[in-house]
C-alpha cells in the first residue's frame, strides 16, 4: 500500500491512514507475504526442525526474481546493504539530546531487562540450566552500548527465538555466539544478496515473529486476579492507542500503588 504522508504511530490513526491506502494495496506484495507467513507456519508445524524463515525469505526472494514481480525489495527501496563494518563513531552528545531520549531509553532498559530475564527463565526450563542474571544483564548493556558505535541498535533476549534455538537443538550460550559469528559472516560475505529480498516476506517473518511472543495463554491467565489484571490492562492498552513508553509508565505506576497499598494494609495473620 501506498500512504499519503508518514504512518502514525498510535493504533487509531494508523487504522484510518491504512484503511485509506487500502484501494493501493498490490496483490503480489499482499501475497507474497502472506505466503511467506503460511509456509513460515506449515514447517513449524510440519517440520520444526527445519529453518523455516530462512526457507521462506530465500523462495520469496527466488520467486521475485524469476517472476518478475513488481514489488518492493531491500534494494529497490533502500539501496544495497553495506559490505563489511562501519568505523566505529560516537553520535553528537548534548544535553538537551540526553533530555530528548532519557524516557525512550529508560522504559527500553526496564522492558528489556524484564524480557531478557524472562527469556532466560524460559531457556532455563527448557535445558535444565540455571542463568545468571547479573551477568545476562551486565553482557547485554555492555553489548548494546558497544553495538551503538557501530551502527547497530540495541537489542533484548526474547522469548520466541529463545525458544525456538532451543527447540533446533541449542544447550548453551555457544548457541548465541554462533548465531553472531553467522551474522558477521553475513554482513562480510552475502550482504550484496539482500538486496533482492522483498519487503513483503519480511513484513511476513514479522507477523510469524509477532504472533508466537504474544503468550495468548499467560495474557488470559493473569486476567483472573483483578489487580494485575489492571496492570495489563492498562500497559497493553496505553501502548496501543499511545506508545510504549506510556503504557509501561502507566503500569509501573499501577503496580508500584497496589504494592504500596499491601504494605500499609497488613493481610491477616501477618
Amino acid at each position: 500500500m501506498t500512504l499519503a504522508g508518514a504512518e502514525p504511530g498510535p493504533l487509531f490513526p494508523k487504522l484510518a491512514v491504512l484503511s485509506q491506502a487500502l484501494p493501493t494495496l498490490n496483490p503480489a506484495a499482499f501475497a507474497v507475504g502472506a505466503g511467506s507467513a503460511g509456509l513460515i507456519f506449515a514447517l513449524r508445524r510440519w517440520r520444526p526442525g527445519w529453518p523455516g524463515m530462512l526457507i521462506a525469505v530465500v523462495l520469496a526472494s527466488v520467486a521475485a526474481v524469476l517472476l518478475h514481480l513488481q514489488i518492493e525489495t531491500i534494494g529497490s527501496h533502500f539501496g544495497d546493504v553495506p559490505h563489511g563494518l562501519l568505523a566505529p563513531k560516537l553520535p553528537p552528545i548534548t544535553s538537551s539530546r540526553l533530555l530528548e531520549i532519557l524516557p525512550a531509553a529508560l522504559s527500553f532498559t526496564l522492558l528489556g531487562g524484564v524480557e531478557s530475564l524472562l527469556s532466560a527463565k524460559v531457556a532455563d526450563g527448557m535445558t535444565g540450566r540455571k542463568h545468571r542474571y547479573n551477568m545476562e544483564l551486565v553482557a547485554q548493556g555492555i553489548a548494546n552500548m558497544a553495538s551503538a558505535l557501530f551502527g547497530g541498535i540495541s537489542v533484548t533476549g526474547t522469548i520466541a527465538r529463545t525458544a525456538t534455538n532451543v527447540r533446533a537443538g541449542a544447550s548453551s550460550p555457544v548457541a548465541g555466539m554462533l548465531h553472531s559469528a553467522f551474522l558477521l559472516v553475513f554482513v562480510l560475505v552475502a550482504a550484496p544478496l539482500a538486496r533482492f529480498i522483498p519487503l513483503a516476506t519480511l513484513a511476513g517473518v514479522l507477523v510469524v515473529v509477532c504472533w508466537n511472543m504474544a503468550e495468548k495463554r499467560e495474557f488470559l491467565d493473569l486476567l483472573w486476579d483483578w489487580r494485575t489484571a489492571l496492570v495489563l490492562i492498562a500497559t497493553f492498552g496505553l501502548t496501543l492507542v499511545v506508545n510504549l513508553t506510556a503504557g509501561i509508565v502507566a503500569g509501573c505506576l499501577l503496580a508500584a500503588v497496589f504494592a504500596m497499598f499491601d504494605r500499609a494494609i497488613p493481610k491477616e495473620g501477618d
